[in-house]
């Protein structure tokens, strides 16, 4: 019976975490397809790009929402079971980054299932596994976004950053080690999905946001007014 219970979280893990929040809010609020719009994918920063600020905040914390609450359901049906804790938010993880409801066939025919890249259910997932991770990982992800300037970079730095908060806590406190195991299965789902976005980065042709895409633009905008001028 144990078994079933736990088959049945993780699968009902993976469909919650299939549920496009930000395909159904891009939708609702512009009437646009997400799934055509920069790169496709349907997390909060992609939500952002297409619909504006808010409606990318309410993608990320529904999002994160998503991977918690698989969390605290093992609580309530399975307690103690800590590793399902574990397993049940990245199977969320992986719902959110090939989700069931957004199967298509492919422009070589083949199926696919598309979604996001997983950082805010990642981030989710940490805050339901234990509440104030996320005062670890959301500052720390926002100044990663911020000062690097590579959307990507602050995805791939979410599960690194739970995995060191849990494995402090594992050596401080003795919380449970199957934590750590968290952040390293969930950065390998994560690094995974942004395999084009790590190719990019790896050749410098990796799209910049934040403070370094801003003075990168003045730079070369300041470079093209002295050209001008000068010609």
């Amino acid at each position: 019976m144990l078994i079933a219970i736990s088959l049945l979280i993780l699968a009902a893990s993976y469909v919650m975490g299939s549920i496009p929040s930000g395909l159904l809010i891009v939708k609702l609020t512009t009437g646009k397809d997400i799934r055509t719009i920069e790169s496709g994918r349907t997390g909060g920063t992609n939500a952002m790009r297409a619909a504006g600020l808010w409606a990318g905040l309410g993608t990320a914390v529904l999002d994160m929402l998503k991977s918690a609450i698989c969390v605290w359901l093992v609580r309530w049906l399975v307690p103690g079971s800590v590793w399902l804790e574990v397993l049940a938010p990245v199977m969320a993880i992986v719902g959110h980054n090939y989700s069931i409801f957004l199967l298509e066939r492919g422009e070589n025919g083949r199926i696919r299932l598309r979604g996001g890249a997983g950082g805010a259910p990642a981030v989710g997932g940490a805050f339901g596994l234990w509440m104030p991770s996320i005062l670890f990982t959301v500052p720390i992800g926002a100044a990663i976004f911020y000062f690097v300037g590579y959307a990507s970079v602050t995805t791939l730095s979410v599960p690194v950053i739970a995995l060191l908060v849990f494995a402090f806590r594992t050596w401080a406190y003795g919380s449970p080690w199957q934590y750590i195991l968290y952040g390293v299965i969930a950065a390998v789902v994560l690094a995974w999905a942004l395999r084009p976005n790590i190719r990019r980065l790896i050749n410098g042709t990796e799209r910049m946001v934040g403070l370094r895409a801003r003075r990168k633009k003045a730079k070369s905008d300041q470079s093209s007014s002295s050209i001008s001028s000068s010609s």
